[in-house]
């Protein structure tokens, strides 16, 4: 399966699970302060799907060669109890959150949105950037990151161009930050009005991508819950949750997307559970 396939089979179930009701607690964390990273599990039950995803995040990986991110889920059969699969949930990590955020970039962005934004330059920078283009259509893709080497490489890599934080966000239509920062690197001051945020870094509740005037617009979460117990940009900044990004998908609320709005993403076992089965059920239909 292609890179785009493999994008819009994970996201099948992933944006769809953000709609539906499922039992799932708020991540656990356990901090690694010594290393710098740490450890979430995140168990959910689906209509359909039992399980649990451990993930990690090591920032300073970066610098070793090695991904930031490692994932492993475990699903189990809801009836019995009975193990089904293990397997690595790195790449569905990478594409279930990718894939959310296109749910809300359709969703929330002007749909004669032209001009992409992209602050950060890892593999959730790429994904995001193959999942946005299959809602809508850039004729204009700009880069930053911390590292310039980077930035250029990705900016190779997608057709953009590098360029400052300032530079990128101006103008843009849709802006996606995928850093590892603890500190804002998005204003709310460069922000475009009537533009699209899909705000993924930042998942701890003392890290911040977007400063005060950014996140002061309409904000839309993926769980209430998560956002007031994990995000920073949310309780240091004390922004109001408009509304969980399921309720718009199921028309329970305006979407509002004639206004600047932001998406914090901070990823849900329900879409690794609900993705991770369609994995599961795929590859077992061929054996």
């Amino acid at each position: 399966m292609n890179t785009n396939g493999r994008t819009k089979f994970v996201s099948t179930r992933a944006c769809r699970a953000v709609a539906v009701k499922v039992v799932q607690p708020v991540r656990s964390v356990i901090s690694v302060e010594r290393h710098g990273g740490f450890l979430g599990l995140m168990p959910a039950l689906t209509p359909d799907g039992l399980g649990l995803k451990a993930v990690t995040f090591y920032p300073p990986n970066a610098e070793r060669g090695i991904p930031t991110h490692m994932a492993t889920i475990f699903l189990v059969d809801p009836e019995t109890g009975t193990p089904l699969a293990i397997m690595d949930g790195r790449l569905i990590t990478e594409m279930r959150t990718a894939a959310v955020s296109a749910a809300a970039t359709k969703l929330l962005a002007s749909p004669e949105a032209k001009a992409l934004a992209i602050l950060g330059s890892g593999v959730q920078a790429r994904s995001h950037v193959e999942a946005l283009r299959l809602v809508r259509s850039f004729d204009k893709i700009r880069v930053w990151s911390p590292t310039r080497e980077h930035a250029e490489r990705l900016a190779r890599e997608v057709g953009g161009t590098a360029t400052s934080a300032e530079e990128a966000v101006r103008g843009a239509d849709v802006i996606v930050t995928v850093t590892s920062s603890t500190t804002p690197v998005l204003k709310g001051a460069w922000l475009k009005p009537g533009c699209h945020v899909n705000a993924v870094g930042a998942c701890r509740p003392d890290w911040r991508e977007l400063d005060d005037a950014a996140i002061s617009n309409v904000v839309f979460v993926d769980s209430r819950e998560g956002a007031l117990k994990e995000s920073g940009d949310v309780i240091l900044s004390g922004a109001k949750v408009y509304a969980e990004l399921g309720e718009a998908l199921a028309g329970k609320v305006p979407s509002r997307a004639n206004e600047t709005t932001v998406f914090k993403s901070l990823g849900m076992a329900v879409e690794d559970i609900a993705a991770a089965m369609l994995v599961y059920r795929t590859v077992k239909a061929t054996l």
